[in-house]
């Protein structure tokens, strides 16, 4: 490797990270410095690259879902049709060990299943679940450490936020990967909860008393609030796991039965309708603006030439494919200790996709993993959003939150070492209905 290979990868770095330390815009940092290595390194037009890169990025229908989505998730939250999720899912919860706790990781892992945002999952369930589990005398760390660890399924769980950005980032299909995320979603969610169960009878003194038994009709009676929520996970995994409708078609439809939910429920206004409409806006237009600073990043690196010598030069090295893996999923853990998730796909795709490519990696499998990889910065800090959200919510050193939540971040490094060592658990049912 020589100066010249390395000093257009020593101005990127430097610049973008430089601006990202001084608390400049993510989207900002990454224009400004796509801009300098252009006007350094090439003698394009600039203004043309520009132009035509803005509406790449956005002329995208599989992109559509996401606005959709995030919006339904903003309607459940704002209209108050998550909250009756706690009165149904805790009387199936109350002689588990653990009890309660689980209804945070039920909990969450429900709501990601429509919302798709792991910030939008913790502040949820948080705002439930907090104020009822500490009355009732559970532990403080294991109430703050399960919902940092179960917020993280909002990314994994489809519809998944961060698997559309990935899926448009990269060109590959949307539907396969929500598909692909489902049984690594299930697992981790159960994986979760086996620690709480292992955890409570380990720690018996630090559980509340069990309550009150209760019959199965009483129990099916109070799951009778659980049920819209239910249902509209039914509508809109169930349209696309059959083929009926596209991740975008599916989103829109997820909106239309929200709305109609909550009307139905009495819970939809005026004023939770703005409320979810401006929040979703405000949200699409955050990722919009990353999105397309990122793919302005992404072709200023593919006329400098970087990712194209990269590659070359890792396969020089002769890695393998656990080789590679290993070295990037530190390389990720550290990114997203100063990056949040959508941030860490949209900068790294460009450069490392090459790479994965060159080891024979299949793409849907490594969206998957780097999913996986990404929940795990949403609890390290400084920069894991679901710890900001408890932070918020709880008034607890971020470090703390952190330490809380740090057996869910190993419980994360355990299944992707599972999912690296049997690809199936993410590639066997996609391949299954799209005949590979």
């Amino acid at each position: 490797m020589d100066f010249s290979f390395w000093l257009p990868i020593a101005v990127v770095l430097v610049c973008l990270f430089s601006l990202l330390l001084i608390g400049v815009w993510v989207s900002l940092g990454l224009f400004i410095t796509a801009f300098l290595s252009l006007y350094l390194f090439t003698t394009i037009n600039i203004g043309a690259i520009l132009s035509s890169t803005i509406w790449g990025a956005i002329d995208s229908w599989e992109l559509a879902a996401l606005p959709m989505f995030i919006w339904m998730g903003e309607i459940l939250f704002s209209s108050g049709l998550s909250e009756n999720m706690f009165k149904g899912l805790s009387p199936w919860m109350r002689r588990l060990p653990g009890r309660l706790l689980h209804v945070n990781i039920v909990g969450c892992g429900i709501f990601a299943a429509v919302s798709g945002s792991s910030a939008a999952t913790t502040a949820t369930i948080g705002k439930m679940s907090i104020p009822e589990l500490e009355k009732r005398g559970y532990d403080k760390k294991m109430i703050i450490g399960t919902l940092a660890g179960s917020g993280t399924l909002g990314l994994l769980i489809p519809p998944s936020i961060i698997l559309i950005v990935y899926g448009a980032a990269t060109d590959q299909s949307i539907a396969r990967l929500f598909i692909a995320g489902i049984l690594p979603g299930i697992i981790l969610l159960m994986m979760f909860m086996g620690f709480v169960m292992a955890w409570s009878l380990l720690n018996p003194s630090k559980s509340p008393n069990a309550e009150p038994a209760m019959s199965f009709i009483e129990k099916v009676k109070g799951t009778k609030h659980l049920m819209p929520v239910v249902f509209l996970i039914f509508v809109v995994i169930g349209s696309i796991y059959a083929g009926i409708a596209s991740p975008t078609e599916a989103a829109a439809l997820g909106v239309l039965m929200a709305l109609i939910l909550s009307k139905l429920g009495g819970n939809l206004s005026k004023q939770s309708f703005v409320s979810a409409l401006m929040s979703a806006v405000r949200t699409s237009t955050m990722i919009a603006f990353i999105l397309i600073g990122a793919a302005f990043l992404t072709t200023a690196m593919g006329f400098t030439g970087i990712p194209r010598e990269l590659a070359l030069n890792i396969g020089a090295m002769g890695l393998s494919k656990y080789e590679l893996l290993f070295a990037l999923t530190i390389f990720f853990i550290i990114l997203g200790c100063f990056l949040d998730g959508i941030s860490v796909v949209v900068l790294t795709t460009s450069v490392i996709l090459p790479m994965v490519e060159l080891v024979g990696i299949d793409l849907i499998w490594f969206g998957i993993y780097l999913v996986l990889v990404v929940e795990m910065s949403q609890i390290t800090p400084p920069v894991g959003f679901n710890l900001f959200v408890l932070q918020a919510m709880t008034g607890e050193n971020i470090f703390k939150i952190a330490l809380y939540a740090l057996p869910f971040f190993l419980i994360l490094v355990l299944l992707v070492i599972l999912v690296t060592i049997f690809p199936d658990i993410i590639l066997g049912l996609g391949s299954g209905l799209y005949n590979g």
